[in-house]
């Protein structure tokens, strides 16, 4: 039977969807494992959206907390908001409460990944926040650590992602992940894939 990974996120402008996107294919490289994209819903009306200059949504469903039983590992990806996930993120997991009372998720594996908009806007503090969520549902956190090997130590370009999972820099809104990140993000997909069916083989 295959091992489920959902990659559950929230993307304004684009960047973390990106990154989610290459992440599913590092995952869906792992044989014998099937991978889902879902979107978390969004929570500002479509004026709000447009006065932010925010483009259109990709076309990944939205999740519903439910829905995230049904994996057997779960990816979080999510914009920073002042070194904190992004508020439409914290008002899905706020939902999820359910789930909660239930422990439906406890002992899932789950990994976590960002974008901030500068090198000191939380790279660190974005994913050590989060962990918080994880925690309470007795999930089981899955850091990339240093297994992206010399990709971790890049001084010489700008680059996202921490030991904690994959992450890029946003900028004013214009900068795209770099190609370095986008490996970063495949690496983590399928290092967590990978995790996630021992797992799964073991239970």
């Amino acid at each position: 039977m295959a091992t489920k990974v959902y990659i559950v996120y929230y993307s304004m402008y684009g960047h973390v969807e990106k990154l989610a996107q290459e992440i599913k294919k590092g995952a869906a490289s792992v044989e014998g494992v099937e991978v889902k994209l879902w979107q978390v819903p969004e929570t500002l009306p479509e004026e709000v959206l447009g006065k932010m200059g925010a483009p259109p949504k990709a076309d990944a469903p939205c999740i519903t907390p439910n829905e995230l039983a049904e994996a057997d590992g779960v990816l979080f990806g999510f914009p920073t908001r002042f070194g904190m996930m992004a508020a439409q993120f914290k008002a899905f997991m706020d939902a999820t409460g359910g789930l909660w009372r239930t422990q439906e998720l406890a002992g899932k594996p789950a990994g976590i990944f960002y974008s901030t908009g500068s090198q000191g806007g939380g790279q660190e503090t974005t994913p050590l926040t989060a962990i918080t969520q994880l925690v309470h549902h007795g999930m089981i956190f899955v850091p990339i650590g240093y297994t992206f090997g010399a990709g971790m130590f890049e001084m010489e370009n700008v680059k996202g992602g921490s030991p904690y999972g994959a992450g890029t820099f946003a900028g004013d809104g214009s900068r795209q992940p770099s190609e370095l990140e986008l490996a970063q993000a495949f690496h983590q997909g399928k290092y967590f894939a990978g995790i996630a069916k021992k797992l799964k083989g073991t239970a």
